[in-house]
């Protein structure tokens, strides 16, 4: 059956999976995807939603590089929602309420319409190694199958083990089996291994909700979108989400359970996602807090099953129906599957190089929940950049990786294999010290070109770019040489109690008075004339406020970032040896010798490494 080599073998069709296949196979590769069930490809095992804080800014960024989540996010949306308005731009952070069954059904058809892509439904037990170099993989049928390099995108599957109350049984998603095979041998070869654990809420019949009683969450008034392409539009019709809350008696009759709880009773010793905590959690650890929200979220345009987020649990299904009850709205509910905890494998991403190959066996790749991260925005970067790079060493070209200033993905990767984690992973926006020049606003001018040199943007897409930043960049330039008259200027300056003019001033000067919009400039003549005349769309008008308002900011960081970046020129090399450094901390050399960063600016960001062993370091290595 499979007598050629392939180019690329990606195991598991997961979010990181599905992107890691498809980048491949636009670069060129022949790419083949082996899963345990098609009909599974890009599942949304948890949550019916994409985006959202840091994460919207990260599926903005896999477009702009030719990957498919935002085009699906667009085409399967049920609601859009841009988070954090009110705060700055760097902030704002795009979200969409998904049709689940459609968002697995357009990857699927997306998948399929790609050039180079083949696609295999069975279980890889075993991977095949030669002198340290992946050669393909191994079947649960004793299938071997060649290839020049291997991505595993396993997600929670590896050895997966699920908990309902005091109830365990193997599993890497309810209903699907676990795979198994693959950690022993990745051990074997000297990989170290850990566990981690997640959870999910119990999805429920809409039919038996009393929506009256909740508060309705509808989405924006104009829904945007989140592919930078125009191949999808935004929304002309959404559904809406609605909230609840829990209460004394709900924590009370959820505590009745906690005996028998996986998480409290010691069976479940891995550790959950620290900022997506389960009901019984949230209720052990806030102990002061007599109520937490729950959003409501519909999984589809049609069906009647509703998401309960904000009431993971894997705490038994009859204390899970009997506390649910007792939520307002939620008093005739009836179950569709009950809430569960699931413990899987998981290998340290310190034994991974920038581009998500492995250190210890060449050509293989790792990416998503297997590297320790939580989120399907999360694992779809990790898959994109693995997918590309295990393309780019087929082709013999040079890797393909990102810096902490150019990209969220950047900083998740270099967080990830610099820090390692032992808890899953997630991205948010305080995570990025340079978050004023990654905005979601403008993720295809900052990789729209790196992706279009790789191959994997089309030119149509990068010529839209281009012209998207030279409108901004003109229509900027207007306000520069515009004057406004005080007579016209001053009626929407008092209008925001904003200082009146008293002689003729430039627009760009007015423009960046911080209680002074677009909307209000727009009452000025010229400004109105402008856009009609040059058929600015929302997305340049958008780039044009947020370059005349943020200008300074922005430069600044971007000041910031060249000096700091400095360090990342200076390359330390592979065979460095640190046990001769006995003036550094014997901390210091353990971890630099176990990470083996390639350059000073990634050594200094390894917990454990302080300035003053970046100093020492300095000096042997001559500078």
């Amino acid at each position: 059956m499979f007598n050629e080599v392939y180019d690329v073998i990606v195991v598991g069709g997961g979010h990181a999976g599905s992107e890691a296949a498809a980048a491949a196979a636009n670069m060129g590769s022949k790419t083949l995807l082996i899963t345990m069930n098609l009909q599974n490809i890009a599942q949304m095992s948890c949550n019916p939603a994409m985006g959202g804080i840091a994460k919207g800014q990260i599926v903005r960024e896999i477009d702009a590089l030719g990957g498919y989540s935002g085009i699906v996010s667009d085409t399967s949306a049920i609601q859009f929602k841009m988070l954090n308005k009110s705060k700055g731009p760097a902030m704002w952070s795009p979200r969409v309420q998904s049709d689940r069954m459609r968002f697995a059904e357009d990857w699927r058809m997306m998948l399929e319409q790609t050039k180079n892509l083949d696609f295999y439904q069975e279980m890889v037990a075993g991977l095949l190694v030669e002198n340290h170099k992946i050669i393909g993989v191994k079947t649960s049928l004793g299938l071997k199958i060649k290839a020049k390099t291997v991505v595993l995108t396993n997600g929670t599957f590896l050895n997966g083990l699920i908990h309902i109350g005091d109830k365990s049984f193997g599993g890497g998603r309810a209903g699907e089996k676990a795979a198994t095979g693959i950690t022993e041998e990745l051990v074997e070869l000297g990989f170290e291994s850990g566990r981690m654990k997640t959870g999910t809420p119990p999805r429920v019949d809409g039919r038996s909700l009393d929506f009256s009683k909740m508060t309705e969450q509808p989405g924006d008034e104009k829904p945007e979108k989140f592919s930078f392409l125009d191949v999808t539009k935004p929304l002309t019709k959404q559904r809406s989400c609605h909230m609840s809350y829990t209460s004394e008696k709900v924590h009370d009759l959820l505590r009745e359970g906690f005996d028998r709880s996986p998480m409290f009773n010691g069976r479940i010793k891995s550790l959950g996602p620290r900022y997506c905590p389960s009901i019984e959690d949230k209720i052990n650890r806030f102990a002061d807090k007599d109520r937490h929200q729950l959003f409501v979220e519909p999984e589809g345009w049609n069906t009647c099953e509703y998401y309960i987020n904000g009431f993971s649990t894997s705490l038994p299904e009859d204390v899970q129906f009997k506390a649910l009850r007792s939520v307002v709205g939620f008093e005739n509910v009836k179950f569709f599957r009950p809430g569960y905890a699931i413990e899987y494998d998981y290998f340290p991403p310190t034994q991974l190089k920038h581009t998500l190959e492995t250190k210890l066996v060449e050509g293989l790749y790792f990416a998503g929940q297997i590297n320790g991260t939580t989120g399907y925005e999360e694992a779809a970067s990790q898959g994109l950049m693995a997918g590309i790079n295990a393309s780019l060493k087929v082709l013999e070209k040079d890797p393909f990786t990102l810096q902490r200033d150019e990209a969220y993905i950047g900083v998740l990767i270099d967080d990830l294999i610099t820090k390692g984690t032992e808890e899953p992973y997630r991205m948010f926006t305080s995570r990025a010290e340079y978050r004023t020049l990654l905005r979601q606003d403008n993720a295809d001018l900052r990789l729209t070109p790196k992706a279009y040199d790789l191959g994997i943007a089309s030119e149509k897409r990068l010529k839209r770019m281009e012209e998207k930043h030279s409108k901004a960049a003109d229509f900027v330039q207007f306000f520069k040489d515009t004057s406004v008259k005080p007579e016209e200027a001053n009626p929407v300056l008092e209008e925001k109690n904003s200082s009146p003019v008293k002689q003729q001033d430039k627009m760009f000067k007015i423009f960046s008075r911080p209680n002074i919009t677009i909307d209000d400039v727009r009452k000025f003549n010229a400004v109105e004339n402008y856009i009609q005349e040059n058929n600015l769309d929302n997305e340049v008008i958008e780039q044009t406020e947020i370059q005349v308002k943020y200008s300074g900011y922005i430069a600044k960081e971007k000041q910031n970032a060249y000096k700091l970046n400095r360090l990342e020129y200076v390359k330390i090399p592979s065979d460095f040896d640190y046990s001769k450094i006995k003036s550094m901390s014997f901390e210091a050399r353990e971890k630099l010798k176990s990470i083996q960063p390639t350059s000073i600016a990634q050594a200094s960001r390894i917990s454990g490494v302080s300035p003053n062993d970046i100093s020492v370091l300095l000096v042997y290595m001559g500078r």
